[in-house]
């Protein structure tokens, strides 16, 4: 089995959160594999300017998932795959899918509608993760 690292972000701007469409219609989160001698939030950052066009500054680190999947839908050939995330803010809503990544659209999405258009489940869940990150940042706010 072939372990992978990669790195992404749930990137906030106001009340909404970034998603990326793909070619097939799946909506989901920027991230992209860590390269040698990269520091992981320095290739969630990458990814995101990269994948999406969007500057984001790291407010969090949010945890990781883990999944395995099938390499070229080859049964016998397999990938663990670890992905780090972080919460990020971005300054500008403007956006500039990576066409050859086959993301044909990026938006940020109201935080009320994020969760059921994310595609995949552990997606949901950190993006859950950061919503709670999120409401312990404007309770604290608003208590200073």
């Amino acid at each position: 089995m072939r372990e992978e690292i990669s790195a992404g972000g749930v990137v906030l701007f106001g009340n909404a959160i970034l998603l990326l469409r793909k070619y097939n219609g799946d909506w989901v989160l920027p991230k992209g594999k860590v390269e040698k001698n990269e520091e992981k939030d320095e290739a969630a950052l990458r990814e995101v300017l990269e994948e999406s066009g969007v500057k984001g500054e790291i407010i969090k680190y949010l945890g990781e998932i883990h999944y395995t999947f099938k390499e070229n839908w080859d049964e016998n050939k397999t990938v663990h795959k670890t992905v780090f995330w972080y919460l990020m803010k971005a300054k500008t809503m403007n956006t500039i899918p990576q066409r050859e990544e086959g993301f044909v659209d990026a938006k940020f999405i109201h935080i009320n509608r994020v969760v059921d258009l994310a595609k995949y489940d552990d997606e949901k869940e950190i993006i859950k993760v950061a919503l709670d990150e999120i409401k312990k940042i404007i309770f604290n706010l608003n208590n200073f």
